[in-house]
């Protein structure tokens, strides 16, 4: 199940939502969810790929694609958004927790 962390924009403080954790949204609606969030280019690639996957194995593959996406996408989503300047906002013990499960470290407090 996939679990929400507060992120905010270190230049800007624009506020959003990271996630981590298996994605029943992607699961159940496939590539939308990215749409949703506005992640046009993950939205456009994850379509291509999965059609054209489909096309080769009669539309099988495109289930097993939803199933191993559902497992990456919140991820690849929070990840891109550390990426673009956000970081993680919430309680020490959640940034931790989303830390560990992103896999990325946090920076060391200054004293």
């Amino acid at each position: 199940m996939a679990t929400r962390i507060a992120m905010k924009h270190k230049d800007t403080g624009l506020m959003k939502d990271g996630f981590y954790g298996f994605s029943w949204t992607t699961f159940f609606f496939g590539f939308f969810p990215a749409l949703f969030r506005g992640d046009f280019i993950t939205f456009i690639g994850a379509f291509v790929v999965t059609v054209i996957i489909g096309l080769f194995t009669a539309g099988f593959g495109m289930f097993i694609v939803g199933v191993v996406w559902a497992f990456l996408y919140n991820k690849y989503y929070t990840g891109k958004l550390l990426e673009r300047g956000y970081v993680l906002a919430g309680s020490p013990s959640e940034n931790a927790e989303a830390a560990a499960a992103i896999g990325i470290a946090l920076p060391s407090p200054t004293a």
